[in-house]
């Protein structure tokens, strides 16, 4: 195996040879989520290397938690669950992979084409984040497991993964349980960006933007009732669950 590296002016990706054009694919759409997210974020993190593993094993070997987290992942999900952020470094499958992981339906080939994005949106969030910067890392891990629903669903949702996973949604609410609301850990990458969406489209960008920069120290749900403009929480809850089942009929 011949590791190369290709570089832009952000970023560096590290693959095999034979990889070398789905890496130059992948650094221009981090370089335009880059761009993209500059205008909402004071930072957006340059000089990060993204890693193009060949397999899941070998992904797995760089974070021994990613198949727990696969696992803990709804299964209508798990299939977009392809890789991890790091201070520096993205780890994701090649592009090759990732299609091969791709469901029959509309936009799952859409959505696994944007993980490198959604990987690096995480990572911008992070670092814009005042509760997750200068923090133990329990402390850390602990956070970003009780507010999964809002970083993982920005992520995805900035990446721009929340506009095509309409078929995924619907397989969801016909296979699962009633989601909570906010979603819980295992709803998270799939629904967490829902919610973010049903803001932006209620309050702007920007109110989706603000959202992610604290950890409201009262909990999830005080942080939704002030986003949302004051509005009572289940009235929002309501209006989610309509978001939701439109979503989910536009999927079918």
């Amino acid at each position: 195996m011949t590791w190369e590296q290709s570089v832009s002016a952000s970023f560096t990706a590290r693959h095999e040879s034979s990889d070398a054009d789905d890496a130059h694919r992948v650094l221009q759409s981090l370089e335009q989520t880059r761009e993209r997210l500059a205008g909402l974020f004071a930072r957006t993190p340059e000089d990060v290397t993204v890693v193009l593993h060949g397999s899941m094993v070998g992904l797995s070997l760089t974070n021994p938690l990613l198949p727990a987290r696969w696992l803990m992942t709804a299964p209508s999900a798990r299939r977009y669950v392809a890789g991890w952020a790091g201070q520096r470094e993205l780890h994701v499958l090649t592009p090759s992979v990732l299609r091969s992981r791709a469901s029959n339906v509309p936009g799952s080939r859409e959505m696994l084409a944007l993980s490198a994005a959604c990987l690096y949106a995480r990572r911008v969030l992070a670092e814009n984040n005042r509760d997750l910067l200068r923090v133990m890392p329990l402390i850390r891990v602990l956070r970003e497991l009780h507010w999964a629903w809002m970083l993982e669903g920005a992520a995805r949702w900035f990446a721009g993964q929340t506009e095509h996973a309409r078929p995924a949604i619907a397989r969801r609410l016909r296979e699962g349980g009633q989601p909570t609301f906010p979603p819980g850990l295992r709803d998270a990458p799939l629904l967490g960006g829902t919610v973010i969406d049903l803001l932006a489209r209620e309050q702007g960008q920007r109110a989706a933007a603000d959202l992610c920069t604290r950890l409201d120290p009262q909990g999830p749900r005080a942080a939704l009732h002030k986003a949302f403009g004051g509005r009572p929480l289940v009235d929002t809850e309501a209006a989610w669950r309509s978001h939701l089942a439109r979503l989910a009929s536009a999927g079918v």
